[in-house]
């Protein structure tokens, strides 16, 4: 292959080194008007007053909206395929909060400093209720955080609003209450996953403006441009065939902005007074107004034989969605059905699942969505019940590992056609030399431990999401690849440029590739799920095996001669029996002139049946000082299996990335409350998430194998790599100090009082 498997530059490398204006306040009208937010000071109320009459006196106020002014239509901000399976439970504003940080006004000035100084004006009278901030505490709670009744769901999920219960799920494989009492070890242990932020370097935005068809144009830092679209409809009460949405270069998103969140304010304050206008989120709303990662607790029972052979996981996920809904059912599954695989081999798996609402920040999507939480307890005991039999995680791990060739049980049935997880576990125990190393090493003041941990992801979501792609022939022969999916700083606008030219058998600079507008590009469900190189990769493959078959036949006409005579290699069209050749530049342009030729314009669409998981093995070697506890990464090793690789360098980026992310989930971040609902971690001086100083050294090795389903053999590759830290270095710090923490983050506090909770 010429273009697959190398290291391609990526399309907007220089421009974004130069500093070139790509993003969404870059591009924003200088005129726009400016929207701040008054956000709810308590945890959980009524709004029984508002007076906004002082607010709106301020010269350069334009408006001031509450809950009286906005559309009566509850939705959600889930960016996923209708039916969305997150309930429709929200209002752009709405007369109860449930947060501290939830919307109660829209301040709208001519700048910012106007909107604060009349923000400051508006009088709000409360009738405040006991909020439910310990999510453990939310189900049947005397609270009910969601008692209205046009609240409504579009799918099964098990939904009781009246008991605060967001979802509700069980999965069987046999019966495992009838295998534990037949295992020589059983243990059963909690563990507890605290929200996370996701922490990208861009706030949430968006701008709008009414064109001159009197339509809304949003333009929005989003991962999920077409969704975002469906959300504006709903919201505003207006067809989609009024809205367009476009998204320019996103300044990073980790599924954050797989959530609606500004777009529904700038949408309606644009349409409401028909001015273009913008909203920036400061880093503090974002943190404190926007989603998180699920706060989940899981408890796992685990059963085995004295040979270390896994009969039998239990695992029962309690999650927290927060105030609203989005995202809450569809997280938890993954928990469970992305962690459990792992050991195929059981003779009997359940998982249990409930989601409660509390009135904490909406959690949402964030890198490897549920997996990450499950995986974290599913390694975690693993670990613990290698310990427990005196045997080395990895020997255990062998002897349990899911294979090739297999039906995944515990993975909606789905029959798996690659995998090369035993050969990375084995590359990994070679690069960090583990069999000559103990688990446990005395260094004098600090103590050395080695951990191990397995993940798995999947390829998009099977039977639901769609990608589509068109691509046309240019005069003088170049291409332009219209795509619907979004580069958030992964790199797929380089990546699927990549695979034309693979199937054009041209250079990635012949093809241009354009990103998203609503209007112009071909629909894709959006950046999410880890979908992107596998889902929208074979939309791409099959539009450029329709164009190359456009140009044969055409060529064919303008040359006179038979279509099977004809042979194109990309830079030159050929028939050698009838002595006939064109350039591509040539043909291209004689496509264009009129006569015989016609403009070549190929489109095509993928929906995936299945969702082939990629693989990773882990292994953390820590430090852990005697007097202080402190924790620090000396060795992190890790080997993934995503099939294919498209681009080395964008493919190790991504997985040393999530590593990195991984890290900070094990060792330092953690969202906390105060007792009246107050968001503790307020800014980064209070959110420590890792620099490139903290995370130690962190080495990457890939190991190949060949998806069938895939493009060129691809999987994914975006979020398997942020699972296997959690566990790895718990069970690394569980041998260094003999006490294993079960609730994230790993302290050095919690080491030395040997106190799991804070």
């Amino acid at each position: 292959m010429k273009q697959i498997n190398k290291a391609v530059v990526k399309k907007d490398a220089y421009a974004l080194l130069s500093g070139k204006p790509l993003f969404t306040d870059d591009l924003a009208m200088k005129d726009c008007l400016i929207i701040k937010i008054l956000h709810s000071p308590h945890a959980f109320a009524k709004i029984l007053s508002i007076d906004t009459s002082m607010a709106k006196k301020i010269p350069g106020v334009e408006a001031v909206f509450t809950y009286e002014d906005v559309p009566s239509s509850r939705f959600t901000l889930a960016g996923q395929t209708y039916p969305e399976p997150s309930p429709y439970d929200r209002k752009i504003l709405d007369q109860i909060v449930r947060y501290v940080g939830d919307e109660v006004a829209l301040v709208v000035a001519v700048d910012e400093e106007t909107a604060l100084k009349a923000m400051k004006l508006i009088k709000v009278q409360y009738e405040v209720y006991p909020p439910v901030l310990d999510f453990r505490n939310a189900l049947d709670s005397s609270s009910i955080i969601h008692p209205e009744e046009d609240y409504r769901t579009l799918c099964d999920i098990g939904n009781d609003r009246m008991r605060n219960l967001c979802a509700h799920d069980e999965s069987n494989y046999q019966d495992v209450d009838a295998v534990f009492p037949a295992c020589d070890v059983v243990l059963e242990r909690t563990y507890h996953t605290k929200a996370n932020a996701q922490a990208m370097m861009e706030t949430m935005r968006s701008y709008a403006y009414i064109d001159a068809y009197g339509r809304l144009n949003c333009v929005s830092s989003t991962q999920v441009p077409f969704h975002i679209r469906r959300i504006l409809s709903n919201a505003l009460e207006i067809p989609k065939s009024k809205i367009r949405v476009v998204k320019p270069r996103i300044g990073g998103g980790f599924g954050a902005k797989q959530t609606g969140c500004t777009e529904i304010f700038s949408g309606f304050v644009t349409w409401k007074l028909k001015k273009p206008s913008k909203i920036v989120y400061t880093r503090e709303e974002t943190l404190t107004a926007s989603n998180s990662r699920h706060e989940m607790q899981m408890r796992v029972k685990i059963g085995a034989s004295k040979e270390g052979i896994i009969k039998a996981i239990d695992l029962y996920t309690l999650s927290n969605t927060g105030a609203y809904g989005e995202h809450g059912s569809t997280t938890v599954g993954l928990s469970g059905h992305k962690s459990l695989p792992l050991y195929n081999h059981v003779e009997a798996a359940r998982f249990t699942s409930d989601v409660v609402y509390s009135n904490t920040m909406t959690a949402g999507a964030y890198r490897g969505y549920g997996a990450t939480q499950g995986l974290f307890a599913v390694e975690s005991i693993v670990n613990e019940l290698a310990d427990a039999l005196h045997m080395d995680p990895c020997e255990l791990r062998f002897k349990n590992m899911v294979k090739e060739n297999e039906t995944l049980h515990m993975y909606y049935g789905e029959y798996l056609n690659s995998c090369a997880l035993d050969r990375c576990l084995r590359k990994a125990m070679e690069m960090i030399d583990y069999q000559n190393k103990p688990l446990c090493l005395d260094l004098g003041d600090k103590v050395r431990g080695l951990g191990v941990a397995l993940s798995m992801q999947g390829s998009g979501i099977a039977n639901v999401d769609l990608a589509a792609v068109e691509i046309k022939l240019q005069d003088d022969g170049f291409y332009t690849l219209s795509i619907g999916a979004t580069d958030m700083g992964t790199g797929c606008d380089t990546i699927l440029a990549q695979m034309a030219a693979e199937c054009l058998d041209c250079s990635v600079d012949q093809v241009v590739t354009q990103g998203v507008d609503t209007d112009y590009s071909p629909y894709d469900t959006g950046s999410y799920a880890s979908a992107t190189t596998y889902v929208t990769g074979m939309a791409v493959v099959k539009a450029c095996e329709i164009l190359r078959k456009q140009i044969i036949e055409e060529a064919s006409i303008l040359m006179e001669v038979d279509p099977s005579h004809i042979t194109f290699d990309g830079d030159k069209i050929e028939a050698i029996e009838d002595q006939k050749e064109m350039l591509l530049r040539e043909f291209a342009n004689r496509c264009f002139a009129g006569g015989k030729g016609k403009a070549l314009i190929a489109s095509a669409s993928h929906v995936s049946p299945t969702s082939p998981p990629p693989f990773m093995a882990g292994i953390a070697e820590v430090d852990v000082d005697k007097l202080t506890g402190e924790i620090s990464i000396h060795d992190y090793v890790a080997v993934v299996d995503c099939g294919t690789i498209i681009n080395p360098n964008l493919v190790r980026i991504q997985a040393e990335g999530g590593i990195a992310q991984g890290i900070g989930m094990a060792l330092f971040e953690d969202i906390s409350y105060a007792e009246d609902g107050k968001m503790r971690n307020r800014s980064f001086l209070q959110y420590k998430i890792p620099t490139r100083l903290d995370v130690g050294n962190i080495r990457v090795a890939f190991e190949s194998s060949y998806e069938n389903n895939g493009p060129f053999g691809a999987k994914s590759i975006g979020e398997v790599v942020i699972n296997t830290p959690s566990p790895a270095i718990a069970s690394a710090v569980a041998h260094a100090t003999g006490f294993q923490v079960r609730t994230l983050p790993i302290t050095a506090e919690k080491v030395l009082l040997r106190k799991d909770e804070d």
